[in-house]
């Protein structure tokens, strides 16, 4: 019999959590390139859940123009999300959808308008 090798005491090395964390700060790192000037001063944000209920829907992320502030909410992001195929690739590209749409959304923009070149070789 074998066991892992940080032993049963041990948290995890890579927990949802971490892995949102590091999805979302890297899409935000790759946004902020292209968009240096715009971007240069928003904070990007992770929070639970949304603070209050906003009608009938259930808010992914907010937005705030004037603090230069995007609040990304990870439980609805990870559960609401409509996968036709529920692995580590596409609930990465959910995450980093909802931080292209987020940041569209700031800058008054279209989610595809945001890396033009990116989808170019299609």
């Amino acid at each position: 019999m074998r066991s892992s090798v940080a032993g049963p005491y041990l948290p995890p090395l890579h927990t949802r959590i971490d892995v949102f964390d590091m999805t979302v700060a890297s899409a935000a790192g790759y946004l902020r390139e292209l968009w240096p000037e715009e971007l240069a001063h928003t904070r990007f944000e992770v929070a639970s859940v949304p603070g209050e209920a906003s009608g009938e829907a259930v808010a992914r992320w907010s937005v705030f123009p004037s603090q230069q502030r995007i609040v990304l909410y990870r439980l609805p992001i990870e559960r609401m999300a409509r996968l036709h195929r529920d692995d580590e690739a596409h609930r990465r590209m959910a995450i980093e959808s909802c931080v292209f749409r987020a940041v569209a959304e700031l800058l008054g923009k279209d989610p595809w308008d945001l890396a033009p070149d990116r989808f170019r070789h299609f």
